[in-house]
């Protein structure tokens, strides 16, 4: 699979594996199952069953078609509307575990998923062999939607130790401090670990000085612990007490 080396505006490098073209295929069909479900239960049960197909009948062209078309909104806007809710995955997407995320180290917004979803019409609807080949022979794995909006594809299931992750241990009757923690994202949480990790590794307590700072500035979080690296450490062990509640 193909490796993934996403930099930071820390300097950071995070290693992803892209996703597969199994994967992204599987996921596709997945949500293209979802979607042909919907038009069925649309188009058999009320057009037909409550008999709005013979009310229209008897209306103009234009009037039939708008109908048509708000009906199809769920669909066109499918993809769109479930990559900014779940944060770059649909339900395809979340099922087969793989995901969309920034190749500079931030999380995609739904600009970025805009993006992706005005290729995807001629990409994926239209040539779809262009989508494939594009994944193939691009070196991120990405589709041309994937490179206009800098972004890729990513498996989470990669089977990679504990210090590599967003994960901490923590003990069964750990007592959280900072229940605002959980204004960061899994995305903000990683970058803060690696940057961490190195800085402590380097010896580099300006940096560490500076990330607390910036997670004080983005959760409102007052530092109760006095030392930075003992705040930055309960910052990460208190993220995971209450992201594995959920």
């Amino acid at each position: 699979m193909t490796q993934l080396s996403i930099n930071t505006t820390q300097n950071v490098n995070i290693n992803f594996t892209a996703a597969s073209i199994g994967e992204r295929l599987l996921a596709f069909l997945t949500d293209a199952v979802i979607q042909l479900a919907y038009l069925i239960t649309v188009f058999w049960g009320i057009f037909y069953l409550l008999g709005l197909g013979d009310v229209m009948a008897s209306w103009d062209d234009w009037s039939r078609i708008a109908v048509v078309v708000l009906f199809m909104l769920p669909v066109m806007f499918y993809t769109l509307t479930f990559e900014s809710i779940f944060e770059g995955q649909t339900f395809g997407k979340r099922l087969l575990k793989i995901k969309v995320v920034k190749i500079d180290g931030y999380q995609a917004g739904f600009g970025d998923y805009l993006i992706r979803w005005l290729f995807r019409i001629v990409e994926v609807w239209g040539t779809w062999i262009l989508a494939l080949i594009m994944i193939v022979v691009s070196k991120k794995s990405q589709r041309l939607g994937d490179m206009s909006a800098g972004t890729a594809v990513i498996t989470l299931k990669n089977n990679i130790s504990i210090n590599s992750t967003i994960l901490e241990e923590i003990q069964e009757d750990y007592v959280p401090t900072y229940p605002s923690v959980i204004k960061l994202s899994d995305n903000d949480i990683r970058i803060i670990k690696e940057s961490f990790e190195l800085a402590k590794k380097n010896q580099e307590y300006a940096i560490i000085e500076k990330l607390k700072t910036k997670i004080i500035a983005v959760t409102g979080i007052k530092n109760q612990m006095g030392d930075d690296q003992y705040f930055i450490r309960t910052i990460l062990k208190d993220y995971n007490f209450y992201t594995q509640k959920m």
